[in-house]
């Protein structure tokens, strides 16, 4: 797309990069018509995160639901107002703001969701942060295991279908975790800038983890959480 970018659409150009692939919002060459959206590739192979999370669940997760919402949003922009939108960031935060739009709502921050939580991990993640952010995670939550605490209490509290997120809250100028239902993203928020999220939709680990949602959301603290991802959208924010 090529329009100036936001703050936030910045930070999908980030994840974007880091990914290796292209932004994943592709414009159509006739300008009048709706934007086309691709499934970005994975930044990693398949099978990556094994042990963690099994190369069936990416296969399910990745190129079933989040194809899925790929297609849906494909099939529903053209009937709508939102056909002149610039980015998939715009598409979000306008239709938050229409519950006659909330089906387009729901498909296309579920694609944006998903393609930020695959740049939250990457395999042999999880440990220590980075140097700075670990000072900046210790002056805001007291330490990294109260992070972890806060992050799995966030998971198990999420009713239902949901994110747990990592973010900058600006108004509080501090990192705080947040969880949010279904499709909702902190995108919608003005406030909030997310650094990492972790999906705790069934779908992205009944297979591996039964229900046993903590376990696999503390896997994904200790073993897979991209540090890297986080201090660089931190940076940016």
């Amino acid at each position: 797309m090529t329009t100036d970018l936001s703050r936030r659409q910045l930070l999908a150009a980030t994840a974007a990069a880091l990914a290796g692939s292209p932004l994943w919002a592709h414009a159509a060459a006739d300008k009048t018509a709706a934007p086309r959206f691709e499934l970005p590739p994975l930044p990693w192979d398949a099978s990556a995160l094994d042990p963690v999370i099994s190369a069936s669940t990416i296969a399910q997760h990745h190129g079933k639901h989040h194809a899925a919402y790929v297609a849906n949003l494909n099939r529903l922009l053209p009937n709508s107002p939102l056909t002149d939108a610039a980015s998939l960031v715009e598409i979000i935060q306008r239709s938050a703001r229409n519950e006659g739009s909330r089906t387009i709502f729901n498909n296309a921050a579920q694609v944006w969701n998903h393609t930020f939580y695959w740049q939250s991990l990457r395999p042999k993640g999880g440990g220590t942060p980075p140097s700075e952010l670990a000072k900046r995670i210790e002056a805001d939550f007291g330490s990294l295991a109260a992070l972890r605490e806060a992050t799995l209490t966030a998971s198990t509290d999420q009713f239902g279908a949901g994110w747990v997120w990592l973010v900058l809250d600006k108004n509080q100028k501090k990192l705080t975790v947040v969880k949010t239902g279904n499709a909702d993203t902190p995108l919608t928020q003005e406030h909030l800038v997310p650094l990492a999220t972790i999906d705790v939709w069934e779908h992205a680990y009944y297979l591996d983890y039964q229900s046993r949602r903590k376990d696999y959301a503390a896997a994904v603290f200790d073993k897979l959480l991209n540090w890297d991802f986080v201090a660089t959208n931190l940076a940016k924010a």
